[in-house]
Parts: C-alpha cells; structure tokens; sequence
C-alpha cells in the first residue's frame, strides 16, 4: 500500500495547476499522517481537498472521520495531523487557505465533514476537481490560472452553503485588511492595463471573484466601481495640467485604461458633471504672464 505523506512520494504523484498542488495516492495505508509541510510556503496556511476517485476510503482530524465513495470528498487542513485510510485512489488538491477566505473558525466547522459527489453543488465540485487533475500535467500557465480561479470559486460557494450564510465567510480582520491593501496597491499599478477585471486581480492574489468582492463590501462599492474612480482620478490628474504639450483627452483617456473615447467621456460626466474638455477648461492654471 502507498502512503501520502509529508513530502511528496511513496508512490503519490504529484502535478501543480498555478497555486493549487495535486497529489494523487492509490491504496493508502492505514496510518497516521501529516500534512505536506514542504509545500506550505514559507508558513503560509493551507487547505486541502480529498477526492475518492475509486473504493472506499476515511479521512480522519480532530477526532472527526469523513467515510468517502467514489465522488465524495472532504476538505482538511493541511498542515496538522491527519489519518488517510483508502481501499482505491485518492486525490488531495492543497491550496492557500486564503484564496476562499476562511478564518480558522470557520475551517474547524467543515473538516472531516463528507461531502456527496452525486447530489447538489457537491456533484459539481467533484465533477471539476476529477477533470482538473487529470489536465494538471497538460495546461499552460494562463489557462492554469483561470483554470485555479474557476476552483475556487466553486469551493467558497461550497464553503458559503455548509456554514449556512451567504457569502464566502471571513478571514481574520488583520488578515482581511492587509489582503483589501494589497489588492488597492495591485490596482493603483495596472489601472493602465484595460484588462484589469475582478477575475485578474483575484487570480493575481489567489482568491476567489466571490471573496474579492466581499472584501470590497466594507468600502461602500464594488470592485469594478473602485477601478474606475481611480481611472477617474488619473484622468483628472493629467487634464489639470494642460498646456499647449498637453496630450490629447483620448490620449489621456487610453492610457489610464479607458480604451474608447464616447465611453472615457459618458463615465467622467457621470462622475464630475461636465465633459472631459469641459474639466480641463476650467481646472487648467493659465501659465503666468
């Protein structure tokens, strides 16, 4: 029998999809295990899924034991000890605990729980977690990451439905509010790039589309919305400057991300109440005489 253990090996085969590490264990043996401490970078936190891919197997912490048929799984922390008993194969996806937004709290709540691979959103999340090992080995870095996203999403909407609310859940406020200015400084660099959408800033910091805009529930808007005022912002910035070497108001307009004028013009009347040039007008300092 093989066995998962705290580095990858003992017959586990492991294959890595952007952030999330895939190891697949056939027939493991009946013994307490830890979790893959060298795969938890630098101390960071990590969550794990195990997925019955054929037999029967348990998974057992805090002294809680999920029993899984082929399709169940159960969602463990990686890092502390655990049992892993199985009679087939076995599939364990090691993510960042961040990237679904859980407290340790609320991660107590959900460990060792099975969930049903046959029934409601838990068919759809064993259906996606068995495809994506088996195009681990195969996918690029970009189509990984998008790959990664969809992920996680499916999981933090798993996550929200077993705590019985709406949304993600909650990390540690410290850590919430560290993450929430991480991501501002993230926009504040590529608010230049016109492909700065939730999915790529989320993907950027390995959490979920759900989770990014829950972070953004505190701040009275959404993501979206932020990007665009800060766009807004530069914009401004530029027209006030003026000058006869200033550039054009679509010149502007493209390099701070807004790659089509009429649409430029429509959001910065909305905002200011006058038209881009009308702005410029009346804010630009005329050069002393």
């Amino acid at each position: 029998m093989d066995v998962l253990t705290s580095v990858p090996g003992s017959g586990a085969t492991t294959g890595h999809l952007a952030y999330v590490e895939v190891f697949t264990v056939d027939n493991a043996a009946d013994q307490a295990v830890g979790g893959p401490r060298s795969t938890a970078g630098g101390g960071e936190e990590r969550l794990a899924i195990a997925l019955q891919c054929g037999g029967q197997g348990t998974l057992t912490q805090d002294r809680r034991e999920a029993v899984l048929r082929a399709g169940d799984f159960t969602i463990f922390e990686a890092a502390r000890p655990y049992e892993l008993r199985s009679e087939g194969r076995t599939m364990c996806f090691v993510v960042p605990r961040h990237a679904v937004g859980l407290s340790s709290a609320e991660l107590r709540r959900i460990t060792s729980r099975t969930v049903r691979g046959d029934q409601g959103l838990g068919a759809l999340v064993s259906c996606f977690l068995s495809g994506l090992a088996t195009q681990a080995a195969d996918c690029g870095p970009e189509v990984g990451e998008r790959l990664a996203g969809h992920a996680m999403n499916l999981l933090a909407s798993l996550f929200a439905e077993q705590l019985g609310h709406d949304g993600d859940g909650s990390a540690e406020p410290d850590a919430s509010h560290a993450l929430l200015l991480r991501i501002k400084t993230f926009i504040d660099e590529h608010l230049a790039d016109p492909d700065l959408t939730p999915g790529a800033i989320a993907s950027a910091h390995q959490i979920s589309v759900r989770y990014l805009h829950k972070l953004f529930q505190g701040e009275a808007t959404t993501v979206s919305r932020w990007i665009k005022q800060c766009r807004l912002e530069k914009c401004c910035e530029e027209l006030r400057r003026g000058g006869r070497s200033a550039p054009s108001v679509s010149a502007i307009a493209q390099r701070w991300g807004f790659p089509h004028p009429a649409h430029f013009t429509r959001a910065f009347r909305a905002a200011y109440g006058m038209s881009p040039s009308q702005w410029q007008a009346a804010h630009t300092t005329a050069p002393a005489r």
